[in-house]
């Protein structure tokens, strides 16, 4: 318990989270339950599909609840973890929402977890400042800011530093309920609202147990139903299914879906882990533009439109090269495409990793949404059936993909040991989503024996080339910084994931191992 902590965990605060746990917890064991027997199912050469026994949501003319009107425009959002000085740039970024991110972006360290809420808290009351130490720097915010929206943890994440009834408990109820007790009255009273996105859900029963947790925490407040509005990230590629489904299931407290782009190329990895036929190319040529990704970036359209609501575009992982202005400039192209592709299929929105995208996305939703949103765009042509949501785009496998799978994989790993969850690394922003990116491409490959330049890929090489990778790295940094870091944890962590016999489900789930001891 450090300074301030006793102001987050009041009593009170504590009660409502105790509740919540009691009330869910049974839910969610059961739920994570279910997403291990459907892999299983998937191992054994079953294929996601649309469900049966929803095809009557799917075919129902219904549409979500109407959205609060300070969330009509979310041409741009930005996103980031909850550290002081980034939830104030952030905010004045110019963006119209910011998500504060404690779950890809963060490292779920104890401090990290508890001074996050505390930020927020304050930034809620406008009362946040921050003077950098080095620089003596004063960061306060501007007048006009974006609207914030939180990102809780997934439900397979646990907090281990809250134990009830003997049990660490859910890292997502102890994220939403500190932040929701904290600041619900506060921000009805500046004309906001409580929102947040949704991470991780593989299955309609997932967004109804969300549902269930915001009635019962406004009922426990006595706030009315519908105040919360969240909006769930369509990142795993069972949730790809049952788009309507989610929607109907958070109907009164839906704000969207949004494409989650990066976790969503994992988990197709991962969901049909044993599938020779689904061995990706190299992550970089792995576009937005062709196979299962462009196809679930219309079906999330034409769904949430349909419905009437958001339709979220997904993350430009780019961030300013400021020693190189040829480089940057390529970057910066690289953004204005994504976002001029996006715009033109429909999207309501976007989002950027650093602020100085903000004004490229901007200019561009500007230029081709001059109203708030495209819910208008109905998107009635598009068509998208399994086989669509299944295919594997062409490209190569090469060893130069490969050697920057391990470099970004270990590195990323070894900052999150060190508290950090947002890394630029090789002028993009990583987090967890495109450090697991990077992991199960290697394990894929090393399972299957795919092709890599020419030859298979086995074992013997891949350790070649984690310590060939591991001495550039050690080049790259420094030898004072690689002495003092946690590069040999992470390496062996990357490697134990690479190699294992059965794909591990999520790299953050070991590695909190070594965080929490």
């Amino acid at each position: 318990m450090r300074p301030g902590y006793a102001a987050v965990l009041t009593p009170d605060a504590l009660a409502l989270l105790a509740d919540l746990v009691r009330t869910f917890r049974p839910r969610v064991a059961d739920l994570l339950a279910r997403r291990r027997e459907r892999q299983a199912r998937f191992d054994a050469g079953e294929l996601p599909d649309f469900l049966p026994e929803t095809a009557q949501v799917r075919a129902g003319d219904w549409t979500v609840a109407p959205l609060p009107g300070d969330i009509l425009d979310r041409r741009v959002e930005i996103t980031g973890p909850t550290d002081r000085k980034m939830v104030i740039n952030a905010l004045n970024s110019g963006a119209s929402v910011f998500m504060a991110d404690f779950e890809d972006a963060n490292s779920p360290t104890w401090n990290n977890m508890l001074e996050g809420q505390i930020n927020l808290r304050d930034a809620v009351r406008r009362a946040i400042d921050y003077v950098a130490p080095e620089t003596k720097k004063a960061y306060a915010l501007k007048d006009k800011t974006a609207v914030l929206f939180v990102r809780p943890r997934g439900w397979h994440l646990v907090e281990r530093h809250v134990t009830l009834d003997g049990a660490p408990i859910p890292g997502s109820l102890f994220d939403f309920a500190l932040f929701f007790f904290h600041n619900v009255r506060e921000q009805l009273a500046r004309g906001t609202g409580p929102y947040f996105y949704l991470p991780k859900m593989e299955s309609h029963l997932e967004a109804r147990l969300w549902n269930d947790v915001f009635v019962r925490a406004q009922e426990k407040l006595g706030v009315p139903r519908g105040t919360i509005k969240a909006t769930c990230l369509i990142e795993t590629l069972p949730a790809a299914f049952e788009m309507d489904e989610f929607l109907w299931e958070l109907r009164d407290h839906s704000a969207g879906l949004n494409c989650g782009r990066w976790d969503y190329i994992f988990s197709f990895i991962k969901k049909r882990a044993n599938d020779p036929a689904a061995v990706l190319p190299d992550r970089s040529q792995v576009t937005m533009s062709d196979g299962f990704l462009a196809a679930y970036v219309k079906l999330l359209i034409k769904t949430c439109h349909r419905r009437r609501v958001h339709a979220m575009g997904g993350m430009a992982a780019q961030i300013p090269i400021k020693d190189d202005p040829v480089a940057n400039e390529a970057a910066l192209e690289k953004v204005r495409a994504d976002k001029l592709r996006e715009v033109k299929a429909g999207h309501d929105g976007t989002w950027v990793a650093h602020p100085g995208l903000v004004p490229i996305a901007k200019d561009i939703f500007d230029a081709h949404m001059p109203g708030p949103n495209q819910l208008g765009v109905r998107r009635d042509d598009v068509q998208v059936t399994r086989d669509d949501l299944l295919r594997v785009p062409g490209g190569t496998r090469t060893e130069a993909g490969l050697r920057h799978n391990i470099r970004v994989g270990v590195q990323y790993i070894e900052a999150w040991l060190r508290g950090s969850g947002c890394v630029p690394l090789y002028h993009l922003m990583e987090d967890a989503a495109t450090a697991e990116i990077s992991r199960a491409q290697v394990w894929q490959w090393l399972h299957h024996k795919a092709t890599v330049d020419g030859a298979p890929l086995d074992k013997d090489r891949f350790v070649r080339l984690v310590e060939e990778e591991m001495q550039r790295v050690r080049g790259e940094v420094g030898e004072s910084r690689f002495a003092s870091g946690r590069f040999a944890e992470a390496r062996d962590l990357f490697a134990r994931l690479s190699t294992a016999p059965r794909f591990e489900d999520f790299l953050t789930v070991p590695a909190y191992d070594l965080l929490a001891t």
